[in-house]
């Protein structure tokens, strides 16, 4: 959801040298970026650990000299980083306490929260004064990434020109946000069963055994490829499907980005600030009265969201779909 404000800084700084700083599940989502020219690694699991390790952070964006810094995350360890790195300009919301590290503070007023996140990355821009450039998402791939995704179709028995529904059914910040493992197995064998469509179960290395429990709990078969894929490979993988069915989750706008149809299952998270950004897309919940609530687990276990969305109402959308 940053990659309208990366595109806009590239507009505003044509001959600048972008650097952009990531943690390392997110940095390939810029690997082929036509607008960042270097991506340095923010290791917070590992060396750049605690507060020696923001020291250490620090010490190592110092000797770049960058000019300036514009901090598309919230947080307040970016701020005190980017201080501590002796950047002059230093530009982001003046949000949780950071203001004092901040060279132009951003006001981040009540509005800009209630938007999309695409926007609200924008409006740190727009704060300064400098242009944007649209707010549809972008998302390059290699071609080798895609030669690999196509192999490994191939390795999986699925040949060129076959109908392919991936499914989506982990999501990060607690089970809330997860549609019931039975219901995406069932799902997915009424859509193998109508249309024909091979199943691609997606999920990270945690989600392995999610993957192995939804194949196994279906009557037809699936391809599970939870925790066989770096990310560059499950974003190919997702470009090749026809249609993504998934929970609010970051390959969801993974498929958002590559315009691949989608229907999004949303539970406890917002989909006005959150969801898929994408004309190409659905959104399929339960409207109550305390849904959004943002926890990650359901305090009203009797009312749970989730709950209310059957396997029909979601393969009604598919049925629409494709």
């Amino acid at each position: 959801m940053t990659t309208p404000a990366v595109r806009a800084i590239r507009k505003d700084f044509p001959a600048a040298r972008i650097s952009l700083l990531a943690k390392p599940w997110v940095a390939p989502v810029f690997s082929q970026s036509p607008h960042v020219d270097r991506i340095l690694i923010y290791d917070g699991a590992g060396r750049h650990r605690g507060i020696s390790g923001k020291i250490r952070l620090a010490r190592e964006l110092r000797a770049h000299r960058f000019d300036g810094a514009i901090l598309l995350q919230n947080a307040f360890e970016a701020a005190l980083i980017a201080f501590l790195a002796g950047i002059p300009t230093r530009i982001g919301f003046d949000t949780d306490g950071r203001k004092p590290f901040l060279t132009h503070p951003v006001a981040c007023t009540p509005a800009i929260k209630r938007i999309h996140q695409t926007g609200y990355y924008l409006e740190i821009l727009k704060g300064m004064g400098l242009e944007t450039d649209g707010d549809f998402l972008e998302l390059t791939l290699n071609s080798a990434d895609r030669a690999r995704a196509r192999e490994m179709l191939r390795e999986r028995g699925i040949s060129p020109g076959e109908r392919m529904v991936g499914i989506n059914p982990s999501a990060t910040f607690g089970p809330a946000k997860q549609w019931f493992p039975d219901r995406y197995a069932a799902l997915a064998d009424r859509i193998r069963t109508a249309y024909g469509a091979r199943i691609l179960i997606f999920g990270g290395p945690a989600d392995r055994a999610l993957g192995e429990k939804i194949a196994g709990m279906m009557n037809r078969s699936a391809v599970n490829l939870a925790g066989e894929t770096r990310l560059e490979e499950a974003m190919a993988l997702i470009a090749c499907c026809d249609l993504f069915v998934t929970n609010d989750s970051g390959l969801m706008h993974v498929a958002a980005a590559q315009d691949v149809p989608l229907i999004a299952i949303f539970g406890s998270t917002n989909p006005v600030t959150t969801g898929p950004h994408s004309r190409r897309s659905r959104i399929v919940r339960a409207e109550l009265p305390c849904s959004p609530c943002l926890k990650p687990y359901c305090p009203e276990g009797h009312l749970h969201c989730m709950t209310r969305i059957d396997v029909d109402a979601v393969f009604s959308v598919v049925e629409e779909m494709l």
